[in-house]
């Protein structure tokens, strides 16, 4: 019997070959007009032209390739094929046109490699600026040629000649760090320069995510991650709260999961970052106002260091916030991010870095807290919905997706429990507010929901379960080990490379620790099962993040010290709608079954099922595993993350191996009817009912 994984890795293969995706193409593409093309050609509106060079072919002919530009793409046609090829970038800045051919069975990709550099341009008065774009990978017959940039009424182009257009630069969508080629100006005579009235601001979307696609529910996706706001008013806040400037000489757009980010560059040379929380990120005024007040109080009560936040504001509908959205300015962090310099270090250099990582977080942890939840200013929250830290902080409301309705599809139900967001004061509470949360997310009986898998359960299924798993967390909490493993403790949310800052000159110093979205007071158990990316690798790395975890942050390394399968009925209980029954039911019963071994004073309530109930649950928690080892496999193999979500330049190419990985699997369950009774996936309906992506057709 082939596994599923098994199954995925060889349909890829079959399809690497059918498609060619394994074959080496060194086709270039070079951008430039073509001679002879006919103005009044229909595909001369906003058109580009490339030639495509082919180095294996001794001839060294060229092929001209129209491509023209349409909503902000750029397209090919190729010879007389009528499909449009999008032009993309990908992550190092290569163009490539990708797109599957009607056949279903051919998919081209051709590289366009040109380095640009932009230097002492002014994006305020009308001065002009020189740089040198070299086209570089070339057939070693053409040499390199250089093409000047200058800077022109707010825009950059390019002049091949000046008969011939001036192409604009402007910012790439694919990553709005690198200048794209974009449409086309005309002379107005040959002695008269091209004018625009567009700045490079003016070439960012600031309110539509443009970093990447999904392969469920796309549009839910990008539509919650969409922010109508004022990006002027924005601008010129940044602006105002640099001293010394008076325009940004650059912007670069970042689209996160559950923030937009802007780094702005102004003409005294200084960053300033904005960052605006997409809806999903949690509860309106809450989150932002968390947020702040967290790094304000990291920043009185430590010296971790934490970016200065210069200006904020929490409610999108306020008549005195101009910018009309949640946002966070704030300094940019000092160094750069550990991410790019991890891999240029010496081993010594990484094992001092990660002791100095702890080092610097163990001042987080040795605070100390009166209850779980999330910090907040005094004057934010009433006292009846929040506990007194300080003069200035107060704990309030835990601000997390768990607990309030932001994530889209996903609905919150108060028909069987009341919202239970906290703060909690207590181990009891805490568990309360967890099975609460999962009670929430249970519809009511006459909703109409999506279909789910067998093993999903029904509503009152997954309501006596909570309830069942309410009591056994509470036998659990009164363990004396537990509640030593779970005092409050707040402590960096996602805490990886990408949010750690490091001196350029010695990157074993810790500059800066940002991205404190989120932050909040757990159990320190809650903690326990996370493993940084830099702790990830070699063994050294390993033994180094447990030794200095457990020297210097005790109360976070006491717990992973622990049994796990003491804390895993506290994960799964508040996420049964999203998982499904099976999964909490199957952590109960293994509780039950192992309540001795893992020293837990009395008898768990949670009865063992009969012999039948129990063959019933096996059947299903098999099939649940198939789902989630489904979703593993596929978002690996399609190199996805585990919600589908993916990058720009690779999404023609996953959309059609997506499509390629089910069918092959669909005609693998249709050709085996008589599998063994073991075998979860046994017809096309069980198939398309865990299939984590969505489906055409």
């Amino acid at each position: 019997m082939l596994s599923i994984q098994r199954l995925c890795q060889c349909i890829t293969a079959i399809i690497l070959l059918q498609t060619g995706l394994a074959t080496n193409i060194n086709d270039q593409i070079l951008f430039g007009p073509t001679e002879g093309d006919k103005k009044d050609s229909p595909w001369c509106k906003d058109v580009f032209y490339a030639r495509m060079y082919v180095p294996q072919n001794s001839t060294g002919s060229e092929k001209p390739l129209p491509v023209f530009h349409r909503d902000g793409w750029l397209y090919a046609m190729k010879d007389k094929d009528p499909t449009l090829w999008a032009i993309q970038k990908n992550n190092n800045g290569r163009y490539f046109i990708s797109s599957p051919h009607p056949s279903g069975v051919s998919h081209w990709w051709y590289k366009y490699d040109r380095n640009i550099a932009v230097s002492q341009y002014n994006y305020q008065v009308k001065e002009v600026s020189f740089a040198e774009a070299v086209e570089s990978s070339k057939p070693s017959s053409k040499p390199s040629t250089k093409l000047t940039i200058f800077w022109d009424d707010q825009c950059l182009v390019i002049p091949d000649d000046e008969s011939k257009p001036l192409l604009m630069l402007s910012q790439s969508a694919c990553d709005p760090i690198i200048l794209e080629f974009s449409e086309p100006l005309q002379w107005k005579s040959p002695n008269e320069t091209c004018k625009h009235e567009k700045t490079m601001l003016d070439w960012i979307d600031p309110h539509t995510y443009t970093s990447g696609w999904w392969l469920r529910r796309d549009k839910v996706e990008r539509d919650s991650r969409y922010i109508r706001f004022n990006f002027e008013a924005l601008c010129q806040r940044v602006i105002h709260l640099c001293p010394g400037a008076d325009a940004i000489a650059a912007c670069r757009k970042i689209d996160g999961g559950f923030n937009r980010v802007f780094i702005f560059t102004l003409n005294n040379a200084k960053q300033l970052v904005a960052r605006l929380p997409f809806l999903l990120a949690g509860p309106t005024k809450l989150a932002t106002a968390s947020e702040v007040a967290t790094i304000r109080y990291l920043q009185a009560k430590t010296s971790i260091p934490v970016p200065r936040v210069l200006d904020w504001h929490n409610d999108a509908a306020d008549a005195d916030n101009l910018i009309g959205t949640e946002y966070i300015i704030m300094d940019h962090a000092a160094g750069v991010p550990l991410s790019e310099k991890w891999h240029e270090m010496t081993g010594d250099q990484q094992v001092r870095c990660i002791d100095a990582i702890y080092r610097t977080i163990k001042e987080a942890v040795d605070l100390e807290f009166p209850a779980f939840g999330s910090i907040y200013f005094n004057n934010t929250l009433d006292s009846q919905y929040s506990k007194y830290l300080d003069d200035d902080f107060c704990i309030g409301p835990r601000c997390s997706t768990r607990y309030w309705d932001c994530n889209p599809g996903e609905d919150r139900y108060y028909d069987n429990a009341k919202p239970n967001h906290g703060p909690w004061t207590s181990l009891d509470e805490y568990c309360d507010g967890l099975i609460d949360a999962g009670i929430s997310r249970v519809p009511t009986a006459n909703t109409e929901v999506e279909k789910k898998p067998f093993y999903h359960g029904s509503v009152q299924t997954h309501l006596r379960l909570l309830e069942d798993a309410r009591i056994v967390l509470r036998q659990i909490a009164a363990d004396s080990r537990i509640q030593s493993a779970a005092s409050p403790l707040l402590f960096h949310p996602d805490l990886h490379m990408r949010n750690i800052f490091v001196s350029e000159d010695d990157p074993s110093l810790i500059t800066g620790i940002i991205d404190w979205q989120a932050a909040s007071i757990e159990p320190a158990f809650w903690y326990s099962d996370e493993v940084p990316d830099f702790a990830t690798g070699d063994e050294i790395y390993t033994d180094t993040f447990e030794l200095s975890s457990q020297f210097l942050t005790p109360k976070l390394s006491g717990p992973r010290l622990m049994n796990e399968n003491l804390f895993r009925p506290f994960r799964y209980c508040y996420r049964t709608w999203k998982d499904g029954a099976v999964a909490l039911r199957h952590e109960l019963i293994e509780t039950s079954r192992h309540w001795r071994e893992l020293g837990i004073e009395g008898q768990c309530v949670y009865p063992m099922p009969t012999p039948e109930e129990l063959a019933k649950h096996e059947r299903e928690y098999r099939l649940f595993e198939a789902a989630q080892n489904l979703r593993r496999d596929l978002a690996g193999l399609l190199n996805t993350a585990s919600d589908g979500w993916v990058p720009l330049e690779a999404w023609e190419a996953t959309k059609l191996t997506h499509k390629e990985l089910f069918n092959g699997m669909l005609q693998a369950v249709l050709i085996n009817p008589d599998q063994d009774d073991d075998e979860p996936v046994k017809d096309e309906k069980t198939l398309r009912s865990i299939w984590p992506f969505d489906i055409d057709g």
